[in-house]
Parts: structure tokens; sequence; C-alpha cells
């Protein structure tokens, strides 16, 4: 390698497609190591819910960013670009190539395009989006953001009140969306050489995969993991905890719902989580598209070393 270029391996899907097992498998056949781009995987405590790597695959390939902060601290994608960054920089060092995998689309959309310099919002403004979410609900708000921005609506979970009022906030301050500042922004000045692959798979499988997921971190002991977070102190307020597959039981933990019930909704939140990538990922052009149930290895590697050329010299 030389000091010109990074090469930079990129897994992106869905999730529960299969992407973390797919670059592990890449990685034992390359000088590699796995850097998570999973937004919450980065939680201490939260091992089942985020569906982590486990001991023995962490211990067969180095995994970065996996239980780096406690759920109380708010991790973001300028984090996220600032640690990939010096890590990737590491491993190129050391003659290894860095592989992303997660489904945080927005951490590798901002990881190779760059953010846009956010305003300071003044604690006014903050405050009364979030008095009129505690009176109105994240879904009124939402609305209002499907109507202001239709195109960073579409891209956020529409109980995800914090992305709801960060949107809103930046553009009751600067008068443009979300959507106009990614556009306008400078272009990234970062020296990778990137290979960008999807690992996809036909929905109603995909859904399948979910369901039964879901089935087996119960098993796992999924419900028993929260609680003990919650024995360690941390509120349901938390950042890691404002999650799929946490937040669910809430209603349960407070006498409010059935556990079937909760189960249930973690998986319709999850099945509904895959449908916004599916729509991220549209709009992304990638360099190689795998049918989860086709890996060919053999070929992906052939493909990889294709486009790196003398990069892996």
């Amino acid at each position: 390698m030389n000091n010109e270029q990074i090469p930079l391996i990129i897994i992106q899907g869905p999730t529960a497609v299969g992407k973390s097992k797919f670059a592990i498998e890449l990685a034992l056949r390359l000088p590699s190591e796995i850097i998570s781009a999973d937004s919450r995987q980065v939680y201490k405590f939260l091992d089942i819910g985020t569906a982590k790597p486990d001991q023995e695959e962490r211990k067969l390939i180095k995994h970065h960013l996996i239980d780096i902060v406690t759920p109380d601290i708010n991790y973001n994608a300028g984090n996220f670009c600032e640690d990939a960054n010096n890590i990737s920089r590491i491993l190129s060092s050391r003659k290894k190539i860095p592989i992303i995998a997660g489904g945080t689309g927005f951490y590798i959309k901002a990881l190779l395009e760059g953010l846009f310099a956010a305003p300071k919002i003044p604690i006014e403004i903050r405050k009364n989006l979030i008095e009129i979410g505690k009176k109105e609900g994240s879904k009124w708000l939402y609305q209002k953001l499907q109507k202001i921005d239709p195109e960073s609506a579409q891209r956020t979970n529409p109980n995800d009140l914090n992305r709801i009022i960060r949107a809103l906030e930046i553009h009751a301050v600067t008068g443009k969306t979300i959507t106009q500042l990614w556009k306008e922004k400078a272009p990234s000045q970062k020296n990778y050489k990137i290979y960008n692959i999807l690992l996809t798979l036909e929905r109603k499988k995909l859904y399948e995969r979910i369901e039964k997921r879901v089935d087996e971190m119960m098993e796992n002991g999924l419900l028993e993991e929260l609680q003990l977070v919650l024995k360690k102190g941390y509120k349901k307020e938390a950042p890691g905890l404002d999650t799929v597959g946490y937040k669910e039981f809430f209603p349960y933990l407070e006498g409010d719902a059935e556990l079937v019930d909760c189960v249930e909704k973690i998986k319709k939140n999850t099945r509904n989580f895959a449908k916004r990538q599916f729509t991220w990922f549209r709009k992304i052009s990638f360099d190689l598209t795998i049918e989860a149930n086709d890996i060919n290895i053999s070929e992906v590697l052939k493909k990889i070393k294709n486009n790196f050329g003398e990069l892996l010299l």
C-alpha cells in the first residue's frame, strides 16, 4: 500500500441480512480488521438486541467501535467519522485493509462525503420543540417534517423524536432543510479508494429472518439483558435504549402491555426499519450487489483485488 490512498471495503445492507458474518468471511481471507458502522453496537451492555458479533467471532477477527461508550452517552455521526478515519489510517499503516460493515447508512455517508457544518441552536428553539413533542407527540412533529423536508422524513423513523427535532430545529435556525444542507456542503477530501458492497435479500425472506432472529433473541435473554441494564442505573431515556429491540419493552415493564405484544412490536418495528434501509440503499451506487443466499467468496475476493490493483501490493 502507498501513502496516497487507503483501500476501504464497505459492506452495507438491511438489518438481519448477514453483514457481520460476511465481513468476517472476507476479513479471514484478507489482511483486514472490521470497523462496525452500527450506531447501537457502540453501546456497552447492549449485546443481544444489537446483534453484536459474539466473543468467538471477535477472537477470529479484530472488531472496532463495538462496546466503546455506555448507554447514557450520545454517540453520533461526527464521532463515528473521527473514530473510523483514525482507525482506518492506523490499519493502513499496518498494511491492513479496513472493512467497514454495518447498517447505519447515515454514518457511512458521513464518512465518505463529510458532514455539513451544523448551526448552533438557541436553547429556546429546542425547548419549544421538545415541549410540542411532549404535548402533541412525535407523529405530529413528524408530519410537520414531512411537509418541510420529505426526503429527510423518509429516512427518519416517525417515532424517533430526537432526529425529528434535530431536523426541525436546523430548519428553524437556517431556513434550509437538512437535505439542502447536505447538497450544499463542501465535498469531502478524504483519501480513500472505495469498494462498496450491498448485501441484500428478497424482502419476504428477509422478514422471515427478522421474525426468527427476534424469537432467538428472546430465547437468549433479550428482556433479561434490558432489565440488567436498568438495574445498573440507566434510564429508559438513555440514547442507547432509544433503540428498536429495547424501547418496545417499557410498556410491559411499566404494566401497560403484554409481553407478547411488545415482542410483536419489535418485529414490526424491525421490518419497518428494514424498509427504510431499502429506500436509503436505492439512492446509492454500489460496486457490487450480492444476494445473501448466493455468496461466492472467491468471486468477491477476485473483484475486490481487481478494483484495488497495485494498492494491495
